[in-house]
């Protein structure tokens, strides 16, 4: 059995003013289809709801015990329009985003924490990705919004400006290089190599560049992040490549030194990938708008 608000609305208003004239006079419905909507909620409900009197109507047990029911639901109802366009204003929602560890470490950190103070509405689900696969689930709409090293790829995606790294040398304190302020690549491409896990962007860039000077890369151990990747360093397992950024996170607590890289490539620029601007759902808008405006600042 289904009430209609419209009666219930109605059966309040009866109640309130006391008399159906009344409140058909306030409604601005004619008395006569007010009756018809009390009887037939008095039918569906299976009891009297109103008592008649000369001087006007009263609420029955039955009756009274509605009118509490009926104001608490039409009270809901009232809500639906104001909690949805929270939704539609890009106020409320659910944003999926993939970004790669770069972002994640060196910048994700503080321009979300700063988007949550102004849209606490708003639930970001943040997955850790590789470049390759963060353009991949955009493109799939398995990710509203992803985060990655920019580089040529076959995707149907749009790629907007969103911050910039560059890349250093992390060696142990002990490295015959590790007091220099600054390195090119092919001073250290026999050295072996802490490396990140197999796809990532910089794993590429790296096996890339050794091949253009005639070299092959040697990977002694393989990890998941960037701490890893320093603590592995700091243990002896070799040296290795990440942004100045994440390299500053760990150098003050372990023994290990950033050294610069000097090769052009080492700066990178990080892009945000959607599949357009006008089919992000509102928040994922916002989401995106407040990234840019965070990187310009």
């Amino acid at each position: 059995m289904r009430l209609d608000p419209v009666s219930l609305q109605l059966f309040v208003a009866v109640v309130e003013q006391g008399s159906i004239a009344a409140a058909a006079e306030r409604e601005h419905i004619a008395a006569a289809a007010i009756s018809r909507r009390i009887a037939e909620l008095e039918k569906a409900l299976g009891s009297p709801l109103l008592l008649r009197q000369a001087r006007g109507v009263e609420p029955t047990s039955a009756g009274a015990a509605l009118v509490t029911l009926a104001r608490r639901a039409l009270a809901v109802l009232d809500e639906v329009p104001l909690q949805l366009c929270g939704f539609a204003s890009g106020l409320r929602g659910q944003v999926r985003m993939f970004a790669n560890i770069s972002a994640i470490t060196q910048f994700l950190p503080q321009d979300l924490a700063s988007f949550a103070l102004t849209h606490p509405g708003v639930r970001i689900l943040l997955e850790e990705s590789n470049s390759t696969a963060t353009v991949r689930a955009v493109a799939d709409n398995a990710a509203d919004v992803g985060i990655c090293t920019a580089y040529a790829h076959g995707e149907a995606v749009l790629s907007l400006p969103y911050r910039s790294d560059r890349l250093c040398v992390v060696l142990p304190q002990a490295h015959r290089l590790a007091r220099r302020k600054s390195v090119a690549f092919a001073h250290v491409v026999d050295e072996a190599f802490v490396g990140l896990r197999t796809g990532s962007a910089i794993n590429l860039r790296l096996a890339g560049e050794a091949a253009q000077l005639g070299r092959s890369l040697l990977f002694r151990i393989q990890v998941t992040g960037f701490d890893a990747v320093c603590l592995m360093v700091a243990g002896g397992f070799g040296i290795g490549v990440v942004p100045e950024g994440a390299a500053r996170l760990f150098a003050t607590s372990l023994p290990i030194r950033a050294v610069r890289l000097t090769d052009a490539w080492a700066h990178r620029e990080l892009c945000l990938v959607v599949r357009s601007l006008d089919a992000l759902p509102s928040a994922a808008r916002r989401l995106v708008e407040h990234l840019q405006a965070a990187a310009r600042a």
